[in-house]
């Protein structure tokens, strides 16, 4: 698995008002938002704001309690089969496999695993997003 990180996502209980409040700190939107998830360049990385209970349902976890901590890291590949087997590599390494690799409903593939600590991690495969030669994302402006 490659030294990066695609996106940080955060669980949030309520949208729109997070929303606001990173707008008020002056973030911009990128127009890859929707309704439902808000995307910013933040950086290299691209940061992002998801309902809570629709996120922990993403990685088919509980929203409360210890199972899920209010956010996932995700690591972006260029292929299905790189999600699969970069989610065998970090079994490997100790993780747990939380969600094996599948069809996201978006469009894309992704599957989940948990680090020794129990943070989650989305290893992803977005054809609406294109990786550069380092395995970095940008969103659209």
């Amino acid at each position: 698995m490659k030294q990066t990180i695609s996106f940080i996502t955060l669980g949030v209980r309520d949208l729109a008002r997070s929303r606001r409040f990173y707008r008020t700190l002056g973030w911009r939107e990128s127009s890859s938002s929707q309704a439902e998830v808000a995307f910013f360049q933040a950086g290299s990385v691209a940061f992002a704001l998801f309902g809570r209970e629709a996120l922990a349902d993403d990685a088919s976890v509980e929203a409360a309690g210890t199972g899920f901590p209010g956010f996932t890291l995700a690591h972006n590949v260029g292929s299905e089969g790189e999600v699969a087997s970069t989610l065998q590599e970090a079994v490997a390494a100790g993780g747990r496999l939380v969600l094996p690799g599948q069809k996201a409903p978006w469009g894309g593939f992704r599957g989940y695993f948990a680090d020794p600590d129990g943070f989650l991690w989305e290893v992803c495969f977005n054809p609406f997003v294109p990786l550069d030669a380092e395995g970095g994302v940008q969103l659209p402006q």
